[in-house]
């Protein structure tokens, strides 16, 4: 178990693209920040609509209620104090025509979402915001909306951001990441030299993790992640931060050069 600083009194609002985000590349970051006492508020832009479902739906159900079922329970087993869902739809992979759809995160007025992001963030006093980087980890359209819809709220509130990203010369193992940036036709992450910040967790934070993402049974498959071997692919969650140091530094295994230079 880490020595955890005191953060009771501390907000931090870590906002995703689609339910199972949270748990696949910030489970050990919100699973700390909640066990150092800070309340975790998890905002979803998407419900992860045109996401298939592996596991039979029932009668009348459809997938984005059976995700948003699965996110309850995954925000849970992380520590989330606050769930809030932004009602945008998801917008499929690059070049998909569901990118037009009148509700598609990617075809949204960005700043007025990054308003309503920023407008929960005054309202719960958070004071470090949680987003995905400038190339939405893996270039997938709602991954880079909410890069741009965090990166707004962050500074018209004056938080402190945190960029999610994965380290892709560090990255051991079996990820679900790699699936997904083949399915997009994209790169993922950054070089190692560009990561900032590095959260690596315990045996107690890997297993709220590996619980987080198996909540998600309509998703990810438990085959593809094997308790012998999850903590190779899992163990370590990446963050790209500028300026000066904040909150996240606090809970941090290592910082770059880089991260400490600012």
């Amino acid at each position: 178990m880490h020595n955890l600083a005191d953060l009771r009194g501390q907000t931090v609002l870590a906002l995703h693209a689609h339910p199972d985000d949270e748990a696949i590349f910030t489970g050990i970051t919100l699973r700390r920040l909640a066990d150092a006492g800070a309340r975790v508020v998890l905002v979803l832009a998407t419900a992860g609509e045109l996401g298939s479902s592996r596991l039979p739906l029932d009668d009348g159900e459809t997938v984005a209620a059976r995700r948003i079922a699965e996110l309850e329970l995954a925000a849970a087993t992380l520590g989330v104090e606050r769930l809030v869902l932004l009602g945008r739809r998801d917008s499929g992979l690059p070049g998909w025509a569901s990118h037009n759809h009148p509700l598609a995160l990617a075809a949204a007025d960005h700043d007025r979402l990054a308003r309503q992001v920023a407008e929960l963030a005054q309202e719960e006093g958070a004071g470090t915001l949680i987003y995905d980087d400038i190339q939405g980890v893996y270039g997938h359209p709602d991954h880079r909306a909410t890069h741009s819809i965090g990166a707004g709220a962050a500074e018209l509130t004056g938080a402190v951001g945190y960029r999610i990203t994965v380290d892709r010369d560090r990255l051991p193992g079996e990820h679900l990441v790699h699936a997904a940036a083949a399915s997009a036709g994209v790169s993922f992450g950054r070089a190692g030299e560009e990561i900032t910040l590095a959260v690596t967790g315990d045996a107690g934070e890997l297993a709220s993790k590996r619980d987080a993402i198996m909540a998600h049974a309509s998703q990810v498959d438990p085959g593809r992640l094997p308790a012998d071997a999850f903590a190779a692919g899992y163990r370590t969650e990446w963050f790209h931060h500028e300026g000066a140091p904040g909150l996240l530094h606090l809970l941090a295994d290592t910082q770059t050069m880089a991260g400490a230079l600012g």
